[in-house]
């Protein structure tokens, strides 16, 4: 696969914003296929390749993980701890999307290792603004990896 267009893995349980997060991607044009998985405990499988995940032609170890914290089956923190303590994946960049913006669940997340911390947007135009930002993170990273 290109490294321009390297995979994001969006772990969100929400059907709505995985939705719209989709759709902002679309919109923004951006080059990155999105796989969405809806719990932690699926992210663990899908990063490890156990199980239907195995295939990494069809499951590409991600560019860039997009992380929601309150998960069922494992929270988000605990994907993010085991992600960073993984020696394959420690230096995956995780941005923890969520709707909650309190300072102890902040502070966690870059305790554990996360990249970036963003607040979900209900308005459509943040959305694609914060698409936006996630893919300019995306790419910088690879421009830094050439």
């Amino acid at each position: 696969m290109d490294r321009a267009a390297r995979m994001v893995l969006l772990v969100e349980d929400n059907p709505d914003d995985a939705l719209l997060i989709r759709h902002a991607f679309n919109k923004a044009k951006l080059p990155n296929p999105l796989q969405v998985v809806e719990d932690g405990e699926t992210a663990l499988e899908y990063l490890s390749g156990q199980g239907v995940y195995a295939d990494r032609t069809r499951f590409p170890i991600p560019g860039l993980i997009l992380l929601d914290l309150k998960l069922p089956r494992k929270s988000g923190f605990d994907v993010l701890a085991w992600i960073r303590q993984q020696p394959s994946l420690d230096r995956l960049p995780v941005v923890v999307l969520t709707s909650h913006k309190e300072i102890p669940d902040i502070n966690d997340a870059y305790d554990l290792g996360a990249n970036f911390y963003l607040v979900k947007s209900i308005a459509f135009a943040n959305l694609r603004e914060m698409v936006q930002k996630i893919s300019d993170i995306l790419n910088r990273r690879l421009e830094r990896a050439k």
